[in-house]
């Protein structure tokens, strides 16, 4: 197809001269506000790239017409989908350069052009790709809803005009809109100059239209959908403060931050207390003109009233994307992030300092601590006073050094949070299992300090020393469902194996003491099922993987059906029992079903070339009678596969050997020395690296890094039974690294050295705040390498920690250091790319544990809290706690597990029966 067989307006120019007319518009067109921009799938824009950089008119990569079908919930709404990502999905080009495009190529006819325009939200210009999309009702007729979208710039008096023009309201007509979100509460949106998205308008809300009677009065002062509980208000009383937050659409990292806030005494009740109204600072150019202070209160007096189960902080969250707009939207975010926007929006939104003066700071000079300290105490009071000061707020020591006149210089830094790291090093500890070939030998876990860069002959060389077993004698695996995952060369990454794969490390033979080449053997075990499988158009049994599977080296004379069965069970003998002659086990003739077993399961053993399964003779000429895994004097049979293989094991190749198959004359002699044959526990199969007898290789194939032959024991479930210990044969799990709160605070505390100036830095901790917010980093981001750490940090509930750190006000006195309870914690679970927050926390009236995730709020345990996704804690300094006023409630009957703590937020009032709980549990994500 050429260019010009396309439906378009205007001839193309050259294919050269398009791509540089399109390339110079895209570099040169910035955002503006106002300006058009369009949508375009991104797979047809990659097309017409590669079409116009070919050169080639007739090439086959041409785009044909502008197709953006796929970015379309369906073609008759032609809405776009949700969630579209920017240069995955779609790219967005501007006007000059769509015309260009659409006068060339065309458009596939229907389908309307997507333009969105350029808006001005705070800090930033974007496109607009979602505009805002709600639905618009009259409040005598709500069944009659209609859709319309608005930009997030334009005003609520265009969207009350479009009210009026889609129900045809008659002109002059006095009329009010109320906004009513998906939770049935409405507001009134009074102020109609303010622009949608300072209105907090957004997608899937409803506004509402009433106008007034002839008799003056309105339908309705607030209508009657205006319900802000998720049950009748006056129906249920919980305890404050237990209350779960509703997740609106990846929002768990707000809501755990929330939770935990909500939980920090002085905080909480400051704002229950309405103290924050007589200082709201509406002209702080640093704030946020009271309005993040007014939506937290809001939220929080909600959450503290007892009347809900479950919080919608929809208003919260539209504040928090208005003026932050990395929060806009529905993304994965970060709970310590959006908790430090939070506490610095809530400072300058309360600050009681109207005008800032300016400070010249001055050094220490060799005066006391104490006496710095209280200065750039009272210097940073001077201009930062507000709640959150008073709360979180503390000073850092910190100590330059200089290399080369040796002047100390110290000075006191505020600091509102700390940001700790863990203890990361240029090496790593891996756990493995070290697989002895001392068959009566567990595997032996052992936890291997290796460079973090280096590569898995250096896992062996480490591991060499401590079983004394030479690294070329191992060989390393990645074990997962009962079978190899990857089975790795000495030369790959050890950055391809993660903590949590269950790596095992198996010893083979030293290749020096054999005699002749050796074949590396991946045995399988799995279990026949009892009945055959005839929808896979075969008439085998079905088979299911199971235990711990193994590898071995075998010389190549020993791979047929007899030694390999002794082999086997040798090899398996610490949990596999060897028949003996006291055991009753059946006699199979030449019809037995074992035959038909071999027959029908050939495909994984015998060559598709082989002469003999051309020219096959009918069962009872040929069919093997004699078990090829039982004692007889009849001539071992090779496996095939196993006999083809011409890829020795070890580091170096002696001599490659090919055994010769047994001929098809021999078969019958096999078959007429034996009628008769003692049933086996087990056969074998060849099989691939799935541990299925399918043709054709496994989709694990592909990691192999060298040759390796896969076999399967197949067992039945009776012999299993009888000659299989599975508890034997289980492999102890991995421990999980721990690391302690205070060598994360030492760490931070070190002497480091600066990389422009060069002098030396030294932090510590001089802090007498109310709350002491810790949060641990654990993500790690260098130039190469992105990842989370997931160690446990076992970090104190119970006072002691920091007592070392800290500067005490007046030492003299005999004032003892100051102690912190743990309150709360910001849990994460997942890893870089997703991942999902929850929160436990310590109710401050009745001093119970919870634990709280978006809506669900469940009983906790104390041992339950120190867990790998512990990301912030909260800890409330211990003399200004307050004793708790109500008891604890009780949990009885205990939970049986951890994992399945009571709820919570269930409960009704003591008159309820203990039959009659009931629990509103909203989705999360």
């Amino acid at each position: 197809m050429t260019a010009n067989s396309h439906c378009s307006s205007v001839e193309p120019p050259g294919l050269d001269t398009q791509r540089r007319e399109v390339e110079c518009l895209l570099r040169r067109c910035e955002l503006r506000a106002g300006d058009s921009w369009y949508v375009l799938e991104r797979r047809w824009f990659e097309q017409w790239k590669e079409f116009v950089e070919s050169g080639d008119q007739n090439s086959s990569s041409f785009p044909g017409q502008i197709d953006n079908t796929e970015l379309f919930e369906d073609l008759d709404s032609y809405h776009l989908k949700e969630r579209l990502v920017e240069n995955e999905d779609f790219v967005l080009v501007p006007a000059e350069a769509w015309h260009k495009l659409l006068s060339w190529y065309g458009m596939v006819d229907g389908q309307p052009p997507l333009e969105r325009k350029v808006v001005d939200l705070p800090s930033t210009l974007k496109v607009e790709v979602y505009p805002v999309q709600v639905f618009l009702c009259l409040h005598s007729n709500m069944d009659n809803v209609v859709t319309a979208q608005f930009s997030r710039t334009d005003s609520i008096q265009r969207v009350q005009k479009t009210v009026c023009r889609s129900f045809s309201v008659p002109p002059g007509s006095e009329c009010r809109l109320w906004m009513k979100s998906s939770d049935s509460s409405c507001e009134r949106l009074r102020n109609v100059h303010l622009s949608v998205l300072d209105a907090c308008l957004s997608s899937g809300m409803t506004v509402i239209m009433e106008t007034r009677n002839a008799d003056g009065t309105w339908p309705s002062s607030r209508p009657q959908i205006m319900r802000t509980s998720v049950e009748d208000q006056d129906s249920y009383q919980g305890q404050p403060g237990v209350c779960g937050l509703t997740n609106l659409g990846n929002t768990c990292f707000m809501n755990s931050a929330l939770q935990c806030l909500s939980n920090v005494p002085p905080l909480t009740e400051y704002f229950l207390r309405n103290l924050y109204l007589d200082e709201l600072n509406f002209t702080n150019p640093l704030g946020m003109k009271g309005e993040i202070a007014e939506a937290y209160a809001d939220v929080i007096k909600q959450m503290w009233s007892g009347r809900h189960y479950s919080v919608v902080p929809r208003v919260f969250k539209t504040k928090v994307g208005h003026f932050a707009s990395q929060f806009l939207g529905y993304q994965q975010h970060d709970s310590q992030e959006l908790l430090s926007f939070l506490l610095d929006g809530l400072h300058e939104d309360l600050n009681r300092v109207k005008n800032k003066e300016y400070i010249e700071l001055r050094d220490a000079d060799g005066r006391p601590d104490q006496e710095v300290a209280e200065e750039a105490w009272r210097n940073h009071r001077r201009r930062n006073d507000s709640v959150i000061v008073d709360t979180f707020h503390g000073l850092f020591k910190s100590t330059l050094v200089c290399p080369e006149c040796h002047k100390v210089s110290v000075t006191f830094d505020p600091f509102c949070y700390l940001s700790v790291p863990l203890p990361v090093s240029k090496e790593r500890v891996m756990e493995v299992f070290f697989v002895s070939l001392d068959p009566y030998a567990k595997p032996v876990q052992h936890r291997v300090v290796v460079p973090k860069a280096g590569k898995v002959s250096d896992l062996c060389s480490c591991l060499s020393e401590m079983t004394n077993v030479h690294p070329t004698q191992m060989v390393v695996a990645d074990v997962f469902n009962h079978r190899f995952y990857k089975i790795y060369s000495a030369d790959e990454s050890l950055s391809c194996i993660l903590d949590r794969d269950d790596i095992f490390v198996y010893e083979l033979r030293d290749p020096e003491d054999e005699q002749e080449d050796q074949v590396l053997l991946a045995l399988y075990l799995r279990e026949r099922s009892h009945y055959r499988d005839y929808g896979t158009g075969s008439s085998s049994y079905g088979t299911s993987l199971f235990g711990h599977p193994l590898l071995l080296s075998v010389p190549r004379s020993s791979c047929s059906r007899e030694a390999l069965y002794d082999l086997f069970l040798q090899r398996l003998v610490r949990y596999v029992r060897c028949p003996d002659p006291t055991d009753e086990l059946d006699e199979e003739d030449e019809d037995d079903d074992e035959d038909e077993l071999y027959k029908t399961q050939t495909n994984g053993i015998s060559d598709d070339d082989d002469q003999d399964s051309v020219d096959r003779p009918g069962p009872s000429q040929s069919e093997p009678c004699c078990s090829t895994n039982s004692q007889s004097d009849v001539p071992a049979e090779p496996l095939p596969h196993l006999n083809n293989m011409q890829t020795p094991v070890g580091p170096t190749s002696r001599r490659k050997r090919v055994l010769p198959a047994p001929t098809a004359n021999e078969q019958p002699m096999k078959k007429r020395a034996c009628p008769k044959r003692r049933r086996s526990p087990v056969s074998i199969q060849a099989v691939n690296s799935n541990g299925t007898t399918e043709r054709g290789k496994g989709e694990g194939d592909s990691d192999v890094s060298f040759a390796v032959t896969y076999v399967a024991i197949d067992w039945d479930p009776d012999m299993k039974k009888r000659f299989y210990n599975a508890n034997e044969a289980e492999v102890g799990p991995q421990q999980q690294t721990t690391v302690q709160l205070q060598e994360c605070i030492e760490l931070f505390t070190t002497v480091e050295t600066l990389e422009e100036e060069n002098p030396w830095y030294c932090p510590v901790c001089k802090t007498h705040q109310l709350v002491l917010i810790i949060h641990l980093k654990r993500f790690s981001y260098t130039k190469f390498t992105r990842e989370k750490l997931d160690s446990i940090v076992d970090f104190p509930l119970r006072p002691g920690l920091l007592s070392d750190c800290l500067l005490r006000k007046h030492p003299a006195n005999g004032e003892p250091p100051s102690r912190y309870d743990l309150i709360a914690v910001s849990n994460h679970y997942g890893g870089l790319r997703d991942g999902h927050y929850t929160s436990y926390a310590r109710n401050k009236d009745n001093g119970q544990w919870y634990y709280l995730d978006d809506s669900k709020v469940t009983y906790a345990k104390e041992e339950q809290i120190v867990t790998n996704a512990a990301y912030v804690l909260f800890y409330h300094r211990q003399d200004k706690i307050r004793k708790p006023t109500l008891p604890a409630p009780s949990t009885n009957p205990a939970p049986s597990s951890d994992s399945q703590p009571h709820n919570a937020n269930s409960c009704k009032n003591d008159e309820a029966g203990p039959g009659s709980a009931s629990c509103v549990t909203m989705e999360t994500e």
